[in-house]
C-alpha cells in the first residue's frame, strides 16, 4: 500500500467496518484492532523448501516489541510475531531472530545478512523506494487522555470545551490535533515528563499524543489511576506514518508474499490479536 492510500480497513474483534482515510479520524473501542487489509483475503502460500533459513533482525530497545526480559532472553511482541510466521509458513526449524542496532537494521539486510527487519522501522518514501515491505500488521495511534473528573459523561473530545489540552510542542501529535480539533485550547510542553505531571495534578485536563506510550503511563504507579483514555483511536498516515511493516531487501517477491499470507493467516485464526492483548492489554 502506497504513503497516504488506505484500503478497505478491517476491525477485528468487532463485525463494523469503518472506512479510515486521510485526513478524518476513525474511531473506535479499546482493544479492537484495526488492520489495513482484509483477513478473508487468499495470499498464495509460495514453496520455501528451497529456503536455507529465515533471518529476522530486529532490536533490544522497543518495548513491549523488543526487549530482553528479566531471564536475559529477547522477548516481545515482534519476537513471538516472528516466530508465529515462521510457525506458519513451516518453517520454524530454520527460523532465526537476531538483535541488532536499530542503525544497523537498513545495512544489515542490504549485505545480506538477515532477511526480515522486524522492529517497527518508520516507513518513509526512500525506504519505500529502496526496499520491499510487507502488509501493515499494526498501526499506531493518536489518543486523547483525560482526568477521570473531567472527561464528561460522554467521553468524547467535544466534552472538552475550552478546557486546556497539553500536546508536545512540535510534535506530529500537535500538528495533527490542531488539524482535527481546531477548536481545543492546546498548551505546548517542551516534554511528555512534564505534561503527563500537569495532566495528573489538574493543571491541564487533557493530553493527546501517542496512543501506545499513554497506555503504558496510564496504567504505571505514576499516573495514580488519575486517568483514563477519551474518544478515538485517531488515525493518519499523514501525520503518524502508515504503520508498522515487515521490511526485507529487494528482489525476492516470493518472501515478501510468504510474509503476506502469514499475517493474513493470522489475523484470520486470531493469533495476531492474541499477541496484541497478551503485550498491550489496555489497547491502543
Amino acid at each position: 500500500m502506497k504513503p497516504g492510500v488506505v484500503s478497505r480497513c478491517f476491525l477485528l474483534l468487532a463485525a463494523l467496518v469503518l472506512c479510515a482515510g486521510d485526513p478524518a479520524p476513525a474511531a473506535a473501542a479499546d482493544n479492537e484492532i484495526l488492520y489495513p487489509f482484509d483477513p478473508r483475503e487468499k495470499v498464495p502460500k509460495p514453496d520455501l523448501r528451497s529456503v536455507p533459513r529465515l533471518r529476522f533482525l530486529t532490536t533490544v530497545d522497543f518495548p513491549p516489541f523488543n526487549f530482553i526480559d528479566q531471564s536475559g532472553k529477547l522477548s516481545g511482541f515482534h519476537v513471538d510475531l516472528a516466530r508465529e510466521i515462521c510457525t506458519e509458513l513451516g518453517v520454524i526449524e530454520r527460523c532465526q531472530i537476531e538483535a541488532v542496532p536499530y542503525a544497523d537494521l537498513v545495512n544489515r539486510l542490504d549485505k545480506g545478512e538477515g532477511e526480515v527487519a522486524i522492529a517497527g522501522a518508520r516507513i518513509t518514501p526512500d525506504l519505500r523506494a529502496s526496499h520491499d515491505f510487507s502488509r501493515i500488521y499494526l498501526r499506531l495511534p493518536a489518543r486523547f487522555a483525560a482526568r477521570r473528573a473531567d472527561a464528561g459523561p460522554q467521553r468524547l473530545p467535544a466534552d472538552l470545551g475550552d478546557k486546556p489540552v497539553g500536546v508536545l510542542t512540535g510534535s506530529a501529535h500537535e500538528a495533527m490535533a490542531r488539524v482535527f480539533f481546531p477548536t481545543l485550547s492546546l498548551i505546548g510542553f517542551a516534554d511528555r515528563p512534564a505534561m503527563l505531571a500537569a495532566l495528573r495534578k489538574g493543571e491541564i485536563k487533557s493530553v493527546f499524543g501517542d496512543a501506545l506510550q499513554l497506555s503504558f503511563w496510564l496504567e504505571s504507579n505514576d499516573a495514580g489511576n488519575c486517568c483514563d483514555f477519551l474518544g478515538g483511536p485517531y488515525y493518519s498516515s499523514h501525520f503518524l506514518g502508515e504503520g508498522m511493516a515487515l521490511m526485507a531487501a529487494p528482489g525476492n517477491p516470493a518472501l515478501v508474499q510468504a510474509l503476506d499470507h502469514a499475517l493474513i493467516a493470522l489475523a484470520r485464526n486470531g493469533r495476531l490479536a492474541d499477541l496484541y492483548l497478551r503485550y498491550l492489554p489496555k489497547g491502543l
